[in-house]
């Protein structure tokens, strides 16, 4: 999938190449713009017959461009570079909004009875471009190490240099900006090959003692081998009052264990992180051994290579649980709360409670097929610079709204965690038809459940802990925020 993206996004630059070359042949239709010492944008004037057409152009040219840069698969540090380019496809897009009222250069008369808002802007977006794409030519060749780039950026900055003396000479104006063009449109196609000839990003090695890399991610880094699972344990951070904690790698999973005693097992409801239960896991650790984990995408975790499955998220969990005879405390909120019964149903021996926060309802509806083909997508479209934009804008705050509070440490800020949630979302359904087929053909354990729930919460809620003969506590809570809003109970469920 992330090689068709590379594809996907050279196309879009050769398409911009493309649409950005309109002009060779505008020239022939429209003889009254001088080849010699007229802009390539006067042919998009509204003065000027073909207005339309090459106004579209441009405005295509520039979403091209943004389409492109969108979809590249993100690497760190070349973030200045594409941005640079993006910023060129914006006012590319802008130059086709906003036309110039008449030809500037070919025509004598433009401009003797005052000029728009819109000539003005034009003039104003074009040299930003230009600045923008000899940025980003600069800052991906340094980058990329090519001769062949930085051939190109000396023959776009040479032509820039002469664009600039032929419009203060007066004369020659039009070559020099038809060169710098022509240079831009073959950069723009060189970025597509190079793209195409690419391999795959590698994640950022981990240094020093930080264990995640430049996007948050835990990274694999030298360590001895123990912690859950035989992970490999990572540098921990400074133990607090209450309990050393220790974060460590399992299957591209970051789990943070703390405490000792009989195990706690928790799984977060859509979009949860580990740090969502900290005041959960502050009550426990005084007890008992708490483990906490991401899922791949959401908090450190790296981001995942297939689409979430009922049964991938009991295996994670089994992978996680401690080794038989030992029996681990389930919690699990929301939409996990089917991986947890998942879980008690296939590997009851394994088993000592559960624990079920605001549990999700299980519909009937049929799964779509829709759905799987955009989940098998979501993965690597969470690693595009695409993703990264959305998350950096939006993410803080929708993190915000959904739990009430900020984000401690940052991890709503990175793309592959919108794309992770989608890719939960669009699964829900899937999930829902092997959980009723597994209640079908497999009992529930005799372990003692509690079932939390709100005061909004749904009948359904009520149903499942009669169905699993769970003991039902209802808080005087509205939202689905209780892991935040109400840890005492949650750790009392799981001390009774």
């Amino acid at each position: 999938m992330e090689r068709r993206l590379y594809v996907f996004a050279a196309c879009a630059f050769i398409m911009a190449a493309v649409l950005g070359s309109a002009w060779i042949t505008g020239q022939f239709t429209t003889p009254a713009v001088d080849r010699t010492h007229g802009y390539v944008s006067e042919l998009a004037a509204r003065d000027q017959p073909w207005s339309p057409l090459f106004r579209a152009g441009d405005a295509l040219s520039g979403l091209a461009c943004v389409l492109g840069v969108l979809l590249v698969p993100r690497v760190v540090r070349e973030w200045p570079g594409w941005l640079a380019l993006a910023a060129f496809g914006v006012f590319t897009f802008l130059g086709g909004l906003f036309p110039l009222d008449c030809a500037t250069l070919s025509d004598p008369a433009c401009g003797g009875s005052g000029t728009s808002l819109s000539h003005l802007l034009h003039g104003l977006t074009g040299a930003s471009g230009t600045l923008a794409v000899l940025a980003a030519m600069a800052l991906l060749g340094v980058r990329w190490r090519s001769w062949l780039s930085w051939a190109l950026t000396w023959l776009s900055l040479v032509a820039t240099l002469l664009l600039v003396i032929a419009l203060i000479a007066g004369h020659g104006a039009g070559l020099a900006h038809r060169a710098q063009l022509t240079v831009i449109a073959f950069w723009l196609v060189y970025v597509a090959l190079h793209l195409l000839v690419a391999d795959d990003p590698a994640p950022a090695p981990v240094t020093g003692d930080d264990p995640y890399g430049e996007d948050g991610c835990l990274r694999v880094a030298p360590g001895r081998m123990g912690g859950v699972g035989g992970a490999r344990v990572l540098p921990p951070p400074p133990p607090d009052a209450a309990a050393r904690v220790r974060v460590s790698h399992h299957a591209d999973t970051h789990v943070v264990e703390e405490g000792a005693g009989p195990t706690v097992l928790i799984t977060s409801g859509p979009g949860g992180a580990w740090f969502h239960w900290d005041a959960v896991a502050g009550l426990l650790a005084g007890s008992r051994r708490v483990v906490r984990f991401d899922r791949p995408g959401l908090g450190r975790s790296a981001r995942p290579v297939a689409p979430p499955t009922l049964y991938a998220e009991v295996a994670r969990l089994v992978a996680l649980a401690p080794a038989h005879p030992e029996r681990v405390t389930l919690v699990a909120h929301g939409v996990a709360c089917w991986h947890a019964e998942a879980f008690a149903r296939l590997h009851p021996l394994c088993l000592a409670g559960l624990v079920l926060v605001d549990p999700a309802c299980v519909t009937g509806r049929r799964p779509l097929a829709a759905a799987r083909t955009a989940g098998r997508w979501l993965p690597v479209l969470g690693g595009t610079w695409g993703a990264a934009v959305v998350a950096r804008l939006a993410g803080p705050a929708a993190h915000r709204l959904l739990t009430g509070r900020p984000d401690p440490s940052g991890v709503s800020t990175m793309g592959k965690v919108p794309a992770a949630m989608a890719g939960e979302w669009l699964a829900r359904r899937d999930m829902a038809a092997d959980l009723l087929l597994l209640r079908a053909g497999k009992p529930f354990p005799a372990v003692p459940v509690t079932v939390i729930s709100g005061d909004d919460a749904d009948a359904c809620q009520a149903r499942l802990a009669t169905a699993l003969g769970a003991a039902h506590v209802r808080l005087p809570v509205a939202g689905r925020r209780l892991p935040l809003r109400a840890p005492q109970a949650i750790a009392d469920a799981v001390n009774a």
